[in-house]
Protein backbone atom coordinates (compact mmCIF):
# COMPACT_ATOMS: atom_id res chain seq x y z
CA UNK A 1 0.00 0.00 0.00
CA UNK A 2 1.57 3.49 -0.89
CA UNK A 3 2.61 5.63 2.38
CA UNK A 4 0.51 8.13 3.39
CA UNK A 5 1.30 11.11 5.91
CA UNK A 6 -0.64 14.63 6.51
CA UNK A 7 -0.28 17.54 8.95
CA UNK A 8 -3.63 17.09 11.32
CA UNK A 9 -6.78 14.95 10.93
CA UNK A 10 -10.14 16.04 10.92
CA UNK A 11 -13.23 15.13 12.67
CA UNK A 12 -14.67 13.25 9.40
CA UNK A 13 -11.04 11.49 8.60
CA UNK A 14 -11.45 9.93 12.64
CA UNK A 15 -14.92 8.96 11.87
CA UNK A 16 -14.27 7.20 8.39
CA UNK A 17 -11.27 5.71 9.98
CA UNK A 18 -13.63 4.19 12.84
CA UNK A 19 -16.23 2.99 10.97
CA UNK A 20 -13.66 1.00 8.39
CA UNK A 21 -12.07 -0.73 11.32
CA UNK A 22 -12.92 -2.76 14.50
CA UNK A 23 -10.28 -0.53 16.67
CA UNK A 24 -11.24 1.63 19.12
CA UNK A 25 -12.14 5.34 17.68
CA UNK A 26 -8.37 7.26 17.79
CA UNK A 27 -7.93 10.60 19.19
CA UNK A 28 -6.87 13.44 16.86
CA UNK A 29 -2.97 14.33 17.18
CA UNK A 30 -2.07 16.14 19.52
CA UNK A 31 -1.10 19.79 18.58
CA UNK A 32 2.58 19.72 17.39
CA UNK A 33 2.30 16.11 15.84
CA UNK A 34 1.79 14.44 12.28
CA UNK A 35 0.32 11.08 11.85
CA UNK A 36 2.15 8.43 9.39
CA UNK A 37 -0.21 5.69 8.23
CA UNK A 38 1.74 2.69 6.34
CA UNK A 39 0.10 -1.11 5.61
CA UNK A 40 -2.77 -0.22 7.62
CA UNK A 41 -0.58 0.53 10.69
CA UNK A 42 -0.47 4.31 11.80
CA UNK A 43 0.69 6.23 14.80
CA UNK A 44 1.67 9.99 15.66
CA UNK A 45 5.17 11.02 15.53
CA UNK A 46 6.42 14.87 16.57
CA UNK A 47 5.17 17.35 13.71
CA UNK A 48 9.61 17.73 13.15
CA UNK A 49 10.04 14.25 12.05
CA UNK A 50 11.06 13.25 8.19
CA UNK A 51 9.23 11.13 6.36
CA UNK A 52 11.30 8.50 3.93
CA UNK A 53 9.59 6.30 1.45
CA UNK A 54 11.90 3.58 1.52
CA UNK A 55 10.72 2.41 -1.65
CA UNK A 56 10.64 5.99 -3.48
CA UNK A 57 14.49 6.37 -2.19
CA UNK A 58 16.34 3.35 -2.07
CA UNK A 59 19.50 4.02 -1.61
CA UNK A 60 18.32 5.94 1.64
CA UNK A 61 20.55 5.01 4.78
CA UNK A 62 18.63 4.38 7.55
CA UNK A 63 20.05 6.29 10.46
CA UNK A 64 18.93 7.48 13.93
CA UNK A 65 20.98 10.93 14.63
CA UNK A 66 17.91 12.61 12.89
CA UNK A 67 14.05 12.32 13.88
CA UNK A 68 12.98 9.99 10.71
CA UNK A 69 9.75 7.67 10.08
CA UNK A 70 11.64 5.63 7.35
CA UNK A 71 8.66 3.29 5.42
CA UNK A 72 9.93 -0.04 4.12
CA UNK A 73 12.79 -2.05 3.42
CA UNK A 74 16.42 -0.46 3.29
CA UNK A 75 18.01 -1.61 0.29
CA UNK A 76 20.95 -4.14 0.11
CA UNK A 77 23.25 -1.18 -0.87
CA UNK A 78 22.16 2.19 1.25
CA UNK A 79 24.07 4.94 0.87
CA UNK A 80 25.53 5.21 4.38
CA UNK A 81 28.49 7.10 5.51
CA UNK A 82 31.60 4.80 6.90
CA UNK A 83 30.60 6.37 10.55
CA UNK A 84 27.81 7.89 12.17
CA UNK A 85 27.89 8.67 15.68
CA UNK A 86 25.16 10.28 17.82
CA UNK A 87 21.61 8.84 18.23
CA UNK A 88 18.23 10.77 18.29
CA UNK A 89 15.60 8.96 17.57
CA UNK A 90 13.47 7.41 14.67
CA UNK A 91 11.15 4.36 13.29
CA UNK A 92 11.38 1.88 10.69
CA UNK A 93 7.95 0.53 9.91
CA UNK A 94 8.41 -2.60 7.23
CA UNK A 95 5.88 -5.62 5.63
CA UNK A 96 6.78 -8.60 7.70
CA UNK A 97 5.97 -10.51 4.70
CA UNK A 98 9.42 -9.68 3.24
CA UNK A 99 11.21 -10.32 6.56
CA UNK A 100 13.49 -13.53 6.55
CA UNK A 101 13.60 -15.64 9.61
CA UNK A 102 17.55 -14.53 10.35
CA UNK A 103 16.02 -10.88 10.05
CA UNK A 104 13.86 -11.69 13.17
CA UNK A 105 15.54 -8.62 15.59
CA UNK A 106 16.25 -9.68 18.97
CA UNK A 107 13.88 -9.12 21.98
CA UNK A 108 10.85 -8.26 19.17
CA UNK A 109 7.35 -8.68 20.92
CA UNK A 110 4.08 -9.03 19.30
CA UNK A 111 0.85 -6.68 19.53
CA UNK A 112 -2.14 -8.71 20.47
CA UNK A 113 -4.92 -9.50 18.12
CA UNK A 114 -6.45 -6.37 17.14
CA UNK A 115 -4.56 -3.81 18.20
CA UNK A 116 -1.11 -2.47 17.04
CA UNK A 117 0.04 -0.79 20.76
CA UNK A 118 3.09 -3.66 22.25
CA UNK A 119 2.12 -5.31 25.29
CA UNK A 120 3.06 -3.38 28.49
CA UNK A 121 6.52 -3.64 29.75
CA UNK A 122 8.11 -4.26 26.58
CA UNK A 123 11.54 -3.93 26.91
CA UNK A 124 14.01 -2.03 24.63
CA UNK A 125 16.95 -3.97 23.56
CA UNK A 126 20.47 -2.18 22.38
CA UNK A 127 18.19 1.09 21.96
CA UNK A 128 15.31 0.57 20.13
CA UNK A 129 12.39 -1.36 20.60
CA UNK A 130 10.63 -3.81 17.96
CA UNK A 131 6.98 -4.68 18.00
CA UNK A 132 5.10 -6.72 15.41
CA UNK A 133 1.96 -6.10 14.35
CA UNK A 134 0.29 -9.07 12.80
CA UNK A 135 -2.62 -7.52 11.98
CA UNK A 136 -0.99 -5.36 9.99
CA UNK A 137 1.43 -7.21 8.78
CA UNK A 138 4.01 -4.78 9.82
CA UNK A 139 7.45 -4.86 12.09
CA UNK A 140 7.91 -1.38 14.00
CA UNK A 141 11.58 -0.74 15.18
CA UNK A 142 11.90 2.12 17.08
CA UNK A 143 15.12 3.40 17.85
CA UNK A 144 16.15 5.92 20.67
CA UNK A 145 18.38 7.22 23.28
CA UNK A 146 18.09 7.47 26.94
CA UNK A 147 16.22 11.06 26.82
CA UNK A 148 13.90 10.17 23.69
CA UNK A 149 12.83 6.96 24.94
CA UNK A 150 9.67 8.12 26.20
CA UNK A 151 8.71 10.13 23.40
CA UNK A 152 9.09 6.72 20.62
CA UNK A 153 7.22 4.94 23.36
CA UNK A 154 4.16 7.04 23.38
CA UNK A 155 4.38 7.12 20.03
CA UNK A 156 3.97 2.88 20.27
CA UNK A 157 1.56 3.82 22.52
CA UNK A 158 -0.64 5.62 20.27
CA UNK A 159 -0.57 3.37 17.34
CA UNK A 160 -3.66 1.94 16.09
CA UNK A 161 -4.84 -0.49 13.13
CA UNK A 162 -5.96 1.95 9.92
CA UNK A 163 -7.62 0.33 6.46
CA UNK A 164 -5.09 -0.86 3.81
CA UNK A 165 -3.66 -3.60 6.07
CA UNK A 166 -2.72 -7.24 5.17
CA UNK A 167 -2.69 -9.60 8.49
CA UNK A 168 1.19 -11.45 8.35
CA UNK A 169 2.95 -13.42 11.10
CA UNK A 170 6.45 -12.67 12.71
CA UNK A 171 8.90 -15.64 10.95
CA UNK A 172 9.66 -18.67 13.31
CA UNK A 173 13.56 -17.32 13.79
CA UNK A 174 15.21 -20.62 13.12
CA UNK A 175 15.71 -23.44 15.69
CA UNK A 176 19.43 -22.64 17.50
CA UNK A 177 21.45 -25.35 16.19
CA UNK A 178 24.18 -26.64 18.96
CA UNK A 179 25.86 -23.95 20.41
CA UNK A 180 29.06 -23.43 18.10
CA UNK A 181 32.55 -22.52 20.00
CA UNK A 182 32.40 -18.48 20.79
CA UNK A 183 34.43 -16.80 18.09
CA UNK A 184 37.66 -15.32 19.34
CA UNK A 185 38.66 -12.51 17.05
CA UNK A 186 40.47 -10.33 15.56
CA UNK A 187 42.78 -13.01 16.27
CA UNK A 188 46.62 -13.30 14.76
CA UNK A 189 45.89 -11.38 11.38
CA UNK A 190 48.19 -8.85 9.19
CA UNK A 191 46.28 -7.15 6.25
CA UNK A 192 44.01 -4.85 5.57
CA UNK A 193 40.28 -4.09 6.67
CA UNK A 194 37.42 -2.10 5.98
CA UNK A 195 34.43 -0.67 8.37
CA UNK A 196 31.27 1.11 7.22
CA UNK A 197 28.15 2.29 9.42
CA UNK A 198 25.66 -0.62 8.67
CA UNK A 199 27.08 -4.13 8.48
CA UNK A 200 26.82 -4.94 4.33
CA UNK A 201 24.36 -7.20 3.10
CA UNK A 202 25.46 -10.90 2.64
CA UNK A 203 25.70 -10.81 -1.18
CA UNK A 204 27.82 -7.40 -0.51
CA UNK A 205 30.28 -9.39 1.94
CA UNK A 206 29.92 -12.28 -0.81
CA UNK A 207 30.98 -9.79 -3.76
CA UNK A 208 34.24 -8.02 -2.07
CA UNK A 209 35.80 -11.08 -1.39
CA UNK A 210 37.38 -10.61 -4.48
CA UNK A 211 39.00 -7.03 -2.58
CA UNK A 212 42.31 -6.68 -1.05
CA UNK A 213 40.12 -6.87 2.31
CA UNK A 214 39.74 -9.26 4.90
CA UNK A 215 38.94 -8.07 7.61
CA UNK A 216 35.34 -6.28 8.55
CA UNK A 217 34.96 -3.40 11.01
CA UNK A 218 31.32 -4.03 12.82
CA UNK A 219 29.39 -1.34 15.00
CA UNK A 220 28.19 -4.26 17.82
CA UNK A 221 27.58 -2.13 20.33
CA UNK A 222 27.37 1.61 22.40
CA UNK A 223 24.10 3.89 23.22
CA UNK A 224 26.07 6.68 19.61
CA UNK A 225 25.59 4.15 17.17
CA UNK A 226 23.77 5.90 14.87
CA UNK A 227 22.96 3.78 11.90
CA UNK A 228 20.38 0.77 11.89
CA UNK A 229 22.14 -2.89 11.66
CA UNK A 230 19.14 -4.96 9.99
CA UNK A 231 21.86 -7.45 9.05
CA UNK A 232 23.93 -7.81 12.17
CA UNK A 233 22.75 -10.90 13.45
CA UNK A 234 24.71 -13.87 14.82
CA UNK A 235 23.98 -15.86 11.91
CA UNK A 236 25.28 -12.94 9.75
CA UNK A 237 28.81 -12.69 12.37
CA UNK A 238 29.05 -16.71 11.69
CA UNK A 239 28.46 -16.61 7.73
CA UNK A 240 31.28 -14.49 7.58
CA UNK A 241 33.99 -16.06 10.12
CA UNK A 242 32.97 -19.31 7.86
CA UNK A 243 34.19 -17.23 4.76
CA UNK A 244 37.18 -16.32 6.27
CA UNK A 245 36.34 -13.07 7.46
CA UNK A 246 37.89 -11.10 10.57
CA UNK A 247 36.03 -8.70 12.50
CA UNK A 248 36.85 -5.79 14.15
CA UNK A 249 34.55 -4.99 17.16
CA UNK A 250 33.56 -1.35 18.09
CA UNK A 251 31.60 0.38 20.94
CA UNK A 252 30.66 3.02 20.30
CA UNK A 253 29.77 4.60 23.38
CA UNK A 254 30.64 7.52 26.13
CA UNK A 255 33.29 10.56 24.37
CA UNK A 256 35.71 12.92 26.09
CA UNK A 257 34.01 15.28 28.34
CA UNK A 258 35.66 18.08 26.26
CA UNK A 259 33.41 17.77 23.37
CA UNK A 260 29.85 18.62 22.25
CA UNK A 261 28.67 14.52 22.17
CA UNK A 262 25.24 14.20 24.01
CA UNK A 263 27.07 11.51 25.90
CA UNK A 264 29.70 12.07 27.53
CA UNK A 265 31.73 10.99 30.27
CA UNK A 266 32.12 12.58 33.83
CA UNK A 267 34.50 14.78 34.65
CA UNK A 268 35.08 13.12 37.91
CA UNK A 269 37.49 10.44 37.20
CA UNK A 270 36.04 7.94 39.39
CA UNK A 271 32.67 8.02 38.48
CA UNK A 272 34.40 8.04 34.70
CA UNK A 273 36.19 4.42 35.50
CA UNK A 274 32.78 3.09 36.87
CA UNK A 275 31.15 4.33 33.15
CA UNK A 276 33.75 2.71 31.32
CA UNK A 277 33.62 -0.80 33.41
CA UNK A 278 29.72 -0.29 32.92
CA UNK A 279 29.94 0.30 29.20
CA UNK A 280 32.11 -2.98 29.17
CA UNK A 281 29.64 -5.39 30.71
CA UNK A 282 26.88 -3.88 27.73
CA UNK A 283 29.56 -4.50 25.35
CA UNK A 284 30.27 -7.90 26.44
CA UNK A 285 26.67 -8.84 26.73
CA UNK A 286 26.05 -7.51 23.14
CA UNK A 287 29.34 -9.29 21.28
CA UNK A 288 28.35 -12.35 23.54
CA UNK A 289 24.69 -12.49 21.63
CA UNK A 290 26.63 -12.00 18.46
CA UNK A 291 28.69 -15.40 18.52
CA UNK A 292 31.94 -13.94 19.95
CA UNK A 293 33.60 -14.78 23.24
CA UNK A 294 36.49 -14.43 25.51
CA UNK A 295 39.88 -13.44 23.94
CA UNK A 296 38.04 -11.05 21.66
CA UNK A 297 39.16 -7.76 21.37
CA UNK A 298 36.76 -5.02 21.97
CA UNK A 299 37.58 -1.62 20.86
CA UNK A 300 35.89 1.48 22.69
CA UNK A 301 35.56 4.32 20.17
CA UNK A 302 36.76 7.78 21.64
CA UNK A 303 37.06 10.38 18.67
CA UNK A 304 39.00 13.00 18.51
CA UNK A 305 39.50 16.14 21.55
CA UNK A 306 41.38 18.69 22.12
CA UNK A 307 43.22 17.82 25.18
CA UNK A 308 42.98 19.21 28.79
CA UNK A 309 44.84 17.61 31.75
CA UNK A 310 41.47 17.28 33.48
CA UNK A 311 39.69 15.89 29.68
CA UNK A 312 42.70 13.77 29.74
CA UNK A 313 42.14 12.38 33.29
CA UNK A 314 38.54 11.27 32.25
CA UNK A 315 39.75 9.56 29.27
CA UNK A 316 42.41 7.52 30.95
CA UNK A 317 39.73 7.10 33.70
CA UNK A 318 37.10 5.54 31.76
CA UNK A 319 39.51 3.52 29.65
CA UNK A 320 41.05 1.73 32.93
CA UNK A 321 37.44 0.74 33.80
CA UNK A 322 36.72 -0.61 30.47
CA UNK A 323 39.96 -2.29 30.52
CA UNK A 324 39.27 -3.39 34.43
CA UNK A 325 35.74 -4.94 33.59
CA UNK A 326 36.88 -6.58 30.02
CA UNK A 327 39.53 -8.54 31.76
CA UNK A 328 37.53 -9.56 34.82
CA UNK A 329 35.76 -11.63 31.61
CA UNK A 330 38.43 -12.68 29.91
CA UNK A 331 37.81 -10.35 27.09
CA UNK A 332 40.75 -7.77 25.74
CA UNK A 333 40.31 -4.48 25.73
CA UNK A 334 41.32 -1.93 22.74
CA UNK A 335 40.81 1.57 21.76
CA UNK A 336 39.82 3.54 18.73
CA UNK A 337 40.38 7.30 18.57
CA UNK A 338 42.81 9.93 16.92
CA UNK A 339 46.69 9.75 16.59
CA UNK A 340 46.84 13.33 17.79
CA UNK A 341 44.32 13.38 20.93
CA UNK A 342 43.44 10.01 22.92
CA UNK A 343 46.54 8.25 21.49
CA UNK A 344 49.02 10.60 22.34
CA UNK A 345 46.84 10.56 25.78
CA UNK A 346 47.40 7.19 26.22
CA UNK A 347 51.17 6.68 25.28
CA UNK A 348 51.51 9.39 28.00
CA UNK A 349 50.34 6.96 31.00
CA UNK A 350 51.93 3.84 29.45
CA UNK A 351 53.65 3.03 32.12
CA UNK A 352 51.60 4.98 34.53
CA UNK A 353 50.40 2.74 37.35
CA UNK A 354 47.46 4.59 38.42
CA UNK A 355 45.83 3.63 34.99
CA UNK A 356 45.55 0.29 33.68
CA UNK A 357 46.71 0.12 30.33
CA UNK A 358 44.38 -0.71 27.06
CA UNK A 359 45.81 -4.06 25.15
CA UNK A 360 45.29 -2.62 21.34
CA UNK A 361 45.29 0.75 19.91
CA UNK A 362 43.65 1.15 17.02
CA UNK A 363 45.00 4.80 15.75
CA UNK A 364 42.75 7.51 13.30
CA UNK A 365 45.82 9.19 11.14
CA UNK A 366 44.56 9.70 7.56
CA UNK A 367 48.35 10.02 5.98
CA UNK A 368 46.88 6.66 3.19
CA UNK A 369 50.17 4.86 4.35
CA UNK A 370 48.88 0.70 5.13
CA UNK A 371 50.91 0.63 8.15
CA UNK A 372 51.36 0.39 11.96
CA UNK A 373 53.54 3.77 12.27
CA UNK A 374 52.32 5.77 14.84
CA UNK A 375 55.06 8.06 14.09
CA UNK A 376 55.34 11.01 17.43
CA UNK A 377 52.52 9.83 18.50
CA UNK A 378 53.36 7.35 19.97
CA UNK A 379 57.00 5.18 20.63
CA UNK A 380 57.06 2.29 18.65
CA UNK A 381 58.01 0.57 21.81
CA UNK A 382 54.58 0.67 22.88
CA UNK A 383 51.68 -2.00 22.31
CA UNK A 384 54.08 -3.13 20.17
CA UNK A 385 53.54 -6.77 19.97
CA UNK A 386 50.76 -7.07 17.16
CA UNK A 387 48.72 -4.60 19.12
CA UNK A 388 48.02 -1.92 16.48
CA UNK A 389 45.49 -1.13 14.02
CA UNK A 390 45.62 2.00 11.65
CA UNK A 391 42.72 3.81 9.80
CA UNK A 392 44.74 4.94 7.24
CA UNK A 393 41.93 6.93 5.04
CA UNK A 394 38.17 7.37 5.71
CA UNK A 395 35.09 8.40 3.66
CA UNK A 396 36.33 6.56 0.26
CA UNK A 397 34.52 4.91 -1.77
CA UNK A 398 34.98 1.62 -3.46
CA UNK A 399 33.83 -1.31 -6.03
CA UNK A 400 34.47 -5.31 -5.77
CA UNK A 401 32.95 -7.86 -7.50
CA UNK A 402 30.45 -5.18 -9.18
CA UNK A 403 29.23 -3.99 -5.67
CA UNK A 404 30.04 -0.51 -4.49
CA UNK A 405 30.18 0.91 -0.97
CA UNK A 406 29.72 4.20 -0.97
CA UNK A 407 31.62 4.77 2.60
CA UNK A 408 33.92 3.10 4.27
CA UNK A 409 37.20 3.45 6.06
CA UNK A 410 40.47 1.51 5.60
CA UNK A 411 42.58 -0.12 8.18
CA UNK A 412 45.56 -2.02 8.38
CA UNK A 413 45.90 -4.37 11.06
CA UNK A 414 48.84 -6.00 12.62
CA UNK A 415 47.13 -8.06 15.95
CA UNK A 416 47.94 -11.32 17.24
CA UNK A 417 46.51 -13.27 20.01
CA UNK A 418 47.27 -11.53 23.50
CA UNK A 419 48.43 -13.44 26.06
CA UNK A 420 49.39 -11.32 29.35
CA UNK A 421 52.00 -12.15 31.64
CA UNK A 422 49.44 -12.15 34.01
CA UNK A 423 47.43 -14.85 32.97
CA UNK A 424 49.63 -17.67 34.25
CA UNK A 425 49.91 -16.05 37.47
CA UNK A 426 47.96 -18.31 40.29
CA UNK A 427 46.43 -15.89 42.95
CA UNK A 428 45.35 -18.89 45.21
CA UNK A 429 47.15 -18.92 48.63
CA UNK A 430 46.65 -20.60 52.08
CA UNK A 431 47.24 -17.15 53.31
CA UNK A 432 47.72 -13.55 52.68
CA UNK A 433 49.83 -11.93 55.24
CA UNK A 434 51.23 -8.96 55.09
CA UNK A 435 53.28 -7.87 52.38
CA UNK A 436 55.56 -4.76 52.36
CA UNK A 437 58.14 -2.93 50.30
CA UNK A 438 61.29 -5.19 49.74
CA UNK A 439 59.12 -8.62 49.76
CA UNK A 440 59.67 -10.86 46.63
CA UNK A 441 57.81 -14.28 45.51
CA UNK A 442 54.71 -15.24 44.01
CA UNK A 443 52.97 -13.63 46.80
CA UNK A 444 54.20 -10.45 45.61
CA UNK A 445 53.36 -11.48 42.02
CA UNK A 446 49.72 -11.76 42.86
CA UNK A 447 49.32 -8.49 44.40
CA UNK A 448 50.89 -6.74 41.08
CA UNK A 449 48.72 -9.04 38.68
CA UNK A 450 45.54 -7.40 41.08
CA UNK A 451 46.67 -3.88 41.16
CA UNK A 452 48.03 -3.90 37.40
CA UNK A 453 46.45 -6.83 35.77
CA UNK A 454 47.77 -5.52 32.45
CA UNK A 455 51.37 -5.10 34.27
CA UNK A 456 54.46 -7.56 33.99
CA UNK A 457 54.82 -8.44 37.37
CA UNK A 458 58.31 -8.74 38.47
CA UNK A 459 57.86 -10.45 42.42
CA UNK A 460 59.56 -7.44 43.70
CA UNK A 461 57.83 -5.00 46.45
CA UNK A 462 59.15 -2.34 44.54
CA UNK A 463 58.56 1.50 44.42
CA UNK A 464 56.12 1.08 41.69
CA UNK A 465 54.01 -1.45 43.74
CA UNK A 466 53.84 0.66 46.73
CA UNK A 467 53.03 3.71 44.50
CA UNK A 468 50.40 1.36 42.85
CA UNK A 469 49.19 0.15 46.14
CA UNK A 470 48.36 3.67 47.87
CA UNK A 471 46.36 4.11 44.39
CA UNK A 472 44.43 1.50 45.44
CA UNK A 473 43.58 1.81 48.93
CA UNK A 474 43.04 5.58 48.40
CA UNK A 475 40.55 5.00 45.94
CA UNK A 476 39.25 2.76 47.95
CA UNK A 477 39.02 4.36 51.70
CA UNK A 478 41.32 2.45 52.96
CA UNK A 479 44.34 3.52 55.31
CA UNK A 480 46.92 4.87 52.79
CA UNK A 481 50.18 3.05 53.65
CA UNK A 482 51.63 1.14 50.45
CA UNK A 483 52.00 -2.03 52.69
CA UNK A 484 49.29 -5.18 51.51
CA UNK A 485 47.55 -5.87 54.84
CA UNK A 486 44.83 -7.85 55.58
CA UNK A 487 41.94 -5.23 54.63
CA UNK A 488 43.80 -4.34 51.38
CA UNK A 489 44.07 -7.66 50.32
CA UNK A 490 40.78 -8.49 50.86
CA UNK A 491 39.36 -5.42 49.29
CA UNK A 492 42.32 -6.98 45.81
CA UNK A 493 40.81 -10.08 45.58
CA UNK A 494 37.26 -9.60 46.07
CA UNK A 495 37.37 -6.97 43.22
CA UNK A 496 35.17 -7.45 40.14
CA UNK A 497 31.40 -8.08 39.54
CA UNK A 498 29.11 -9.07 42.52
CA UNK A 499 26.32 -11.73 41.51
CA UNK A 500 24.52 -13.03 44.32
CA UNK A 501 26.57 -16.51 45.48
CA UNK A 502 24.68 -19.13 47.70
CA UNK A 503 25.77 -23.16 48.31
CA UNK A 504 25.52 -24.84 44.56
CA UNK A 505 27.00 -21.56 43.52
CA UNK A 506 30.10 -22.45 41.04
CA UNK A 507 32.82 -20.45 39.05
CA UNK A 508 35.32 -17.25 38.85
CA UNK A 509 33.22 -15.50 41.14
CA UNK A 510 33.35 -18.25 43.94
CA UNK A 511 37.12 -18.30 43.77
CA UNK A 512 36.98 -14.50 44.33
CA UNK A 513 35.10 -15.02 47.47
CA UNK A 514 36.98 -17.83 48.70
CA UNK A 515 40.14 -15.76 48.73
CA UNK A 516 38.66 -12.84 49.87
CA UNK A 517 37.18 -14.55 52.75
CA UNK A 518 40.73 -16.69 53.42
CA UNK A 519 42.45 -12.76 53.79
CA UNK A 520 39.66 -11.50 55.77
CA UNK A 521 39.34 -14.16 58.11
CA UNK A 522 43.10 -15.21 58.52
CA UNK A 523 42.22 -19.26 58.07
CA UNK A 524 42.22 -21.01 55.32
CA UNK A 525 39.52 -21.78 52.76
CA UNK A 526 39.90 -24.20 49.92
CA UNK A 527 39.35 -21.91 46.68
CA UNK A 528 38.10 -24.33 44.47
CA UNK A 529 34.95 -22.56 42.92
CA UNK A 530 32.68 -24.62 44.34
CA UNK A 531 30.39 -22.98 46.83
CA UNK A 532 29.81 -25.84 49.25
CA UNK A 533 28.76 -25.97 52.96
CA UNK A 534 32.91 -24.97 54.02
CA UNK A 535 31.98 -21.89 52.15
CA UNK A 536 28.64 -21.29 53.32
CA UNK A 537 30.05 -21.46 56.90
CA UNK A 538 32.57 -19.35 56.20
CA UNK A 539 30.58 -16.69 55.04
CA UNK A 540 27.81 -16.73 58.07
CA UNK A 541 30.90 -16.23 60.28
CA UNK A 542 32.24 -13.40 57.98
CA UNK A 543 28.71 -11.62 58.04
CA UNK A 544 28.70 -12.51 61.91
CA UNK A 545 31.63 -10.70 62.53
CA UNK A 546 30.45 -7.24 60.74
CA UNK A 547 27.14 -7.07 61.70
CA UNK A 548 25.89 -8.27 58.24
CA UNK A 549 22.47 -10.55 58.00
CA UNK A 550 23.62 -13.53 58.44
CA UNK A 551 22.06 -15.86 55.87
CA UNK A 552 24.83 -17.55 54.46
CA UNK A 553 24.44 -15.71 50.98
CA UNK A 554 26.57 -13.78 49.03
CA UNK A 555 24.49 -10.36 48.18
CA UNK A 556 25.22 -6.78 47.43
CA UNK A 557 25.67 -5.99 51.20
CA UNK A 558 28.35 -9.03 51.63
CA UNK A 559 30.18 -7.97 48.26
CA UNK A 560 30.42 -4.26 49.23
CA UNK A 561 31.85 -5.20 53.12
CA UNK A 562 34.68 -7.22 51.31
CA UNK A 563 35.19 -4.69 48.58
CA UNK A 564 36.01 -2.02 51.27
CA UNK A 565 38.27 -4.47 52.68
CA UNK A 566 36.31 -4.71 55.82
Amino acid sequence: MKPTWRAGVTAIAVALLTAATTTAPAAAPATGSRTVTYHGYQLDVPDGWRVVDLAATPSACVRFDTETVYLGHQSQEPDCPSKLLGRTAGLVIQPLGELGPEQVPDGVVTARPGTAVPPPGTPSHEGAIHVAVPDAGVLVTAGHTDVTESTVRTALAGARLAPGGAHADLPARPSKAAAAAPIVTPGSFQGKGFETCAAPSQSTMDAWRSSPYRAVGIYSSGDLRACAQPNLTAAWVANQAARGWRFILTDVGRQAPCTGYRLKMSTDPSTARQQGKDAAASAIAANTALGFGPGSVIYSDIEGYSSTAACKASVLSYVSGWTEALHAKGWLSGVYTSAGSGIKDLASAYTNTAYTRTDHIWFAWWNDKADVDTGSYAPSTYWASHQRIHQYAGEVAETWGGVRISGIDRDYLDVGRTTRPCDTVSLDFTAYPKTVQGATGNLVKAAQCLLTPAGKPSGTFDESTVSATKAFQQSHGLTVTGEIEAHTWTALLSTGDTPTLRQGSSGAAVNRLQRALTAASGTTLAIDGTFGPNTEKAVRAYQTAHGLGVDGVVGQATWGALQAGR
